[in-house]
């Protein structure tokens, strides 16, 4: 149960100014990454093998199927698939994977979801409020309540359906999941997505959603979709990763990788540890390693695999891949997202590789998918702001909306008065299992991770330029913030922006300069920059503009002595300080 932590006693620790904090914590991540114990590890392994396990039991009770003991012999079924689809989603919404436990900064208790989104009163976010009509407001209501508990109930309503018994070439006579079944849980999913995305998101609607709309068509045609969507998945994260970003993310990865442990090794990702915390070439060989695999392979699987030797290369290639991928433990686990990601490999180019996209006989598939396949993609990719980065498919490639959250005086601790929550902000969660300066030091390796990637070399010049040299200050992650405001975080920034802000402002009444949120805009694939803006929870924004990509990839990830981080474009409404080097910004009224 014993964190690693930095060579450095509490006490000191406390003294330290910023930029020290970031050093100290940094270069300790290079070799021990989170400093995770033992014991969370063995967590996910546990709940990885309750996964599968529960899994398989819930569809072994399927008609016609057989026993949980028995398998092997039907796992190929097309039923089974369907039945995962369901049976995942639902493990999502309720909290279970992508976003749990300690490397979510989860820790008592381990899961946040179904605690606040069957409690009325927490906050929520529509994602539209001012274009759907009965979307407007913050708060959560009897009605959303009852709203969630119908997308699980119908979901596991969903899950206990018989097959219909229609043939199904080459396998039994079980059939697939009536697609009249899957309606209550495909709407009841789309109603509570516009009353609030927090949930949406956590689904994976992007993903699992839309399959449940792939029930409607015949066995082959439903098989083209799912192949479809998995090969979506893979391109969107292969583009995704065409940036400067994605070496940071290898390295940090790699630093927090548990079966990785030579020290030596670790400090290989870096140029020269620890002075030169920027990466190595060996993170940008394996980043273009990666991107390519995620490109051709699914391309030779997709449209070329014929389910000869050369598919079971193919996917055997892509297991130990997402085996990998998995083995790291990165943060935010998404480990069953990836155990599904190994079983698909099995189910759909194996078990079913005789199904191919050139047999694919109604156009309608193609309706159906290739909004969600391609056109969102194409959209999050060019306007970012717009497209959460997970329906986007812009997955772990370092290139997110993030925040960072700056309080003074006792703000935070009127946050926490305020908030109708289910849990305690991490670094109280801490406190509830460790002493005082453990809890402190492990809370702010949260502070090192962040840093470590090149969107954290923008925040430590982003924060400056609000903090200004006060000494009375508290920065915290935006992901804290949401994990403890709205019960989910994942990588998404746009949960923790303005719009969060504005929630809690409506609670907690703050006066200006006792609240303020950097935001920064994940970058646009065809361009060089990242915007951001500045906002204050009683004035609203403060400031606006963008930073270059190539300033953050020269910077180490801790603030640096002389000028302030450069931006560029500067507009501001209420000015926070001039711009060294450019004349006056405009001033908005």
């Amino acid at each position: 149960m014993k964190p690693a932590l930095p060579p450095v006693d509490g006490a000191t620790f406390r003294a330290l100014p910023r930029r020290e904090r970031l050093q100290t914590l940094t270069r300790h991540w290079v070799e021990h990454g989170f400093g995770t114990p033992y014991a969370v590890y063995l967590f996910y392994v546990v709940k990885c093998l309750l996964y599968v396990g529960v899994a398989a039991l819930a569809i072994s009770t399927t008609p016609g199927l057989g026993p949980v003991t028995g398998l092997a012999s039907w796992w190929s079924e097309p039923i089974v698939y369907q039945k995962l689809i369901v049976f995942t989603l639902l493990w999502e919404i309720v909290g279970l994977g992508c976003g749990s436990g300690p490397l979510s900064s989860r820790f008592v208790p381990p899961i946040g979801s179904v605690l606040y989104w069957l409690r009325p009163g927490t906050v929520r976010l529509p994602p539209w409020p001012d274009k759907v009509p009965l979307t407007r407001g913050d708060r959560r209501t009897g009605a959303d309540v009852l709203l969630y508990a119908a997308v699980l109930g119908s979901g596991v309503w969903l899950l206990s359906r018989p097959g219909d018994g229609s043939p199904v070439p080459g396998f039994g006579d079980v059939g697939l999941i009536d697609p009249v079944a899957a309606v209550p849980l495909i709407a009841s999913l789309a109603v509570i997505g516009l009353r609030d995305k927090t949930v949406f998101l956590a689904a994976r609607g992007e993903q699992y959603g839309l399959s449940l709309l792939l029930f409607f068509f015949p066995y082959g045609d439903m098989f083209v979709g799912f192949q479809l969507v998995m090969l979506a998945l893979w391109w969107g994260a292969a583009t995704s990763k065409l940036n400067h970003h994605f070496p940071f993310v290898v390295a940090t990865m790699m630093s927090n990788a548990p079966l990785l442990p030579s020290r030596r090794l670790k400090r290989a990702f870096y140029r020269d540890h620890p002075h030169d915390l920027r990466p190595s070439r060996l993170p940008f060989v394996l980043a273009h390693v990666g991107t390519l695999t995620e490109y051709l392979v699914p391309l030779y699987l997709v449209f070329l695999g014929d389910g000869g030797r050369w598919t079971w290369a193919a996917v055997l290639y892509m297991t130990v891949f997402h085996l990998h991928i998995l083995s790291t433990v990165p943060m935010g686990v998404p480990l069953e997202w990836n155990i599904f990601f190994v079983f698909s490999l099995f189910h759909l180019f194996v078990a079913h590789g005789d199904v191919t996209v050139w047999q694919l006989e109604s156009p309608w598939l193609l309706v159906v998918v290739l909004p969600s396949l391609l056109a969102l993609p194409v959209l999050g990719n060019l306007r970012p702001d717009l497209v959460s980065f997970l329906p986007a498919m812009r997955y772990y490639a370092g290139n997110w909306a993030t925040t960072a959250w700056v309080f003074t005086g006792d703000a935070l601790d009127r946050l926490t008065a305020g908030l109708t929550t289910s849990n305690r902000l991490a670094p109280h969660q801490l406190e509830m299992l460790y002493d005082p300066d453990t809890a402190l030091m492990t809370a702010s390796k949260i502070q090192g991770w962040r840093a470590m990637h090149s969107h954290g070399r923008a925040h430590n010049g982003l924060i400056d330029r609000v903090t200004d040299g006060q000494d009375d200050t508290v920065v915290l992650d935006g992901e804290l913030i949401a994990g403890f405001a709205l019960g989910w975080n994942f990588g998404e920034g746009h949960l923790h922006d303005d719009q969060l802000l504005r929630a809690v402002q409506a609670r907690c009444g703050f006066a200006p300069g006792e609240v303020r949120v950097v935001c920064l805009e994940g970058q646009p694939i065809h361009r060089q920059t990242q915007a951001y803006e500045i906002h204050d929870a009683a004035l609203g924004l403060l400031e606006a503009g963008h930073v270059t990509v190539r300033d953050m990839l020269t910077r180490q990830p801790w603030p640096t002595d002389g000028p302030d981080y450069p931006v560029h474009g500067v507009r501001s409404l209420h000015p926070l300080r001039p711009v060294p080097g450019q004349p006056p910004v405009e001033t908005a009224s």
